[in-house]
């Protein structure tokens, strides 16, 4: 058989599972580049407390880390508009590379903490850039009937790194190379990725502006903020975004302590934890975004995942308390909390409807709230955990969680949209919608 038959096998059977086929290296390299994001996930906090960094300074560095991957977040989209996806997200993959050597050269190995916070927060300005600026690059080449599966293998592939397959890594790596030659071997996974879906990517739509020839960075740049007041439903999913991973952040700064010291498990047996947790949450982006395209996205969004964590969430927090030491048990509960988490996936596909003339304004919208999730998370751990300790930072969750529910109801696609699309659809082709929105 011709190799370019056996191509064709492999691209039609990606079709079929929902991936756009010209971006099908792009998802490959997204899940390593996110495998050598999260090696560290499960065990930076916890390694800097053990060598003297107080659990305060600990969670200032990790929300320090998230106000830049917030803003990188948000400036990924219009970067995208006006540089093209595959050059911002090149430009991603530079910053994580060079502040990871700093951040581990000059601050972990000679245990300085101000130049960890230095090069920490600088190296949050780059896994955005990668991820998002390649998720505006799927909405741009999508078609419409596709987006909801192309976001979920999306987050299957984000979640599926970090923390997912990164902790899992990091689990049996620690035993065997130790705990600094893990951390290396982070940079190693994300050069790999990173290299391998830019190089072997050459969809033309990711390498080309997606603004109108005229727009000027000032007004992509402003359009991409004035769009929250323009659009008030992307200001409303970019609020249940944040909601939405906010708690993963806060849970990787105060449940490692809360399982090895509470609960009696080890650190090799939490970070396995994490890997179940997220485990569940990669095999439900795909089966949530799947579930969107044929119930409706808010559905999911609302029900699965704003009514489903606020449960879970308390779950997680209060069954393995009644079972000490279980570790089945208390991944039974990791495993429907990661799946609730989940179910938010179909935002992604739902925002470029909502504003199908303005995509990446819209995605960074959203790209902002992914990236606030990233400091509000731990600035709940720093603000309101003397008030009643982890148990109140749980329930301060499941409340934000059903307020996310009731915010979701709201995000309807107006008629205008849908007109818009229908007619961007019978001119044709992909193309046609984007070329239609630059005008």
């Amino acid at each position: 058989m011709k190799q370019t038959d056996i191509l064709s096998q492999r691209t039609s059977f990606a079709d079929k599972l929902g991936i756009p086929t010209p971006l099908f290296w792009g998802f490959v390299g997204l899940l390593f580049f996110m495998i050598g994001d999260g090696v560290e996930a499960g065990y930076l906090a916890p390694y800097l407390e053990e060598q003297g960094i107080s659990g305060r300074d600990t969670a200032l560095l990790f929300t320090i880390y998230g106000v830049t991957v917030s803003i990188s977040s948000w400036v990924s989209g219009p970067l995208s508009d006006l540089w093209g996806p595959k050059r911002v997200m090149w430009i991603g993959l530079a910053i994580w590379a060079v502040f990871e050597v700093v951040f581990l050269s000059m601050g972990v190995a000679t245990n300085s903490y101000s130049m960890m916070l230095a090069a920490y927060t600088m190296r949050g300005f780059g896994y955005p850039l990668f991820t998002y600026g390649f998720l505006v690059w799927i909405a741009a080449a999508t078609p419409r009937h596709q987006l909801g599966s192309a976001a979920g293998w999306f987050w299957f592939a984000f979640s599926g790194g970090l923390p997912t397959l990164g902790s899992l890594f990091a689990s049996f790596a620690i035993p065997v190379i130790g705990e600094m030659m893990t951390f290396w071997s982070s940079l190693v996974l994300v050069l790999f990725g990173g290299l391998l879906a830019l190089l072997m990517t050459r969809e033309p739509t990711g390498s080309r502006r997606l603004a109108a020839p005229g727009a000027s960075a000032g007004t992509i740049f402003f359009s991409s903020v004035s769009i929250l007041w323009r659009e008030p439903k992307t200001f409303i999913a970019m609020i249940v975004r944040i909601i939405d991973t906010a708690s993963e952040y806060a849970f990787l700064v105060i449940m490692p302590t809360f399982f090895t010291k509470v609960i009696g498990f080890s650190l090799s047996q939490w970070l396995q934890l994490l890997s179940i947790i997220f485990l569940a949450n990669i095999l439900v982006n795909l089966v949530s975004g799947m579930m969107a395209d044929r119930l409706g996205h808010r559905s999911v969004v609302a029900i699965g995942g704003g009514v489903g964590a606020a449960v879970t969430v308390l779950l997680f927090y209060y069954v393995p308390l009644m079972f000490p030491g279980n570790f089945a048990i208390a991944a039974a509960m990791g495993a429907l909390y990661g799946a609730t988490v989940a179910a938010f996936v179909p935002l992604s596909g739902l925002m470029p409807q909502i504003c199908p003339k303005e995509k990446a304004a819209a995605l960074s919208a959203l790209g902002l709230g992914a990236g606030a999730s990233t400091w509000v998370g731990p600035a709940v751990v720093t603000w309101f955990e003397s008030w009643h300790g982890i148990e109140g930072i749980i329930w301060i969750f499941s409340g934000l969680y059903l307020v996310s529910a009731l915010l979701t109801i709201t995000l309807t696609i107006s008629p205008e949209a849908r007109r818009y699309m229908d007619e961007a659809a019978a001119r044709g082709d992909i193309a046609g919608e984007l070329a239609a929105a630059e005008h």
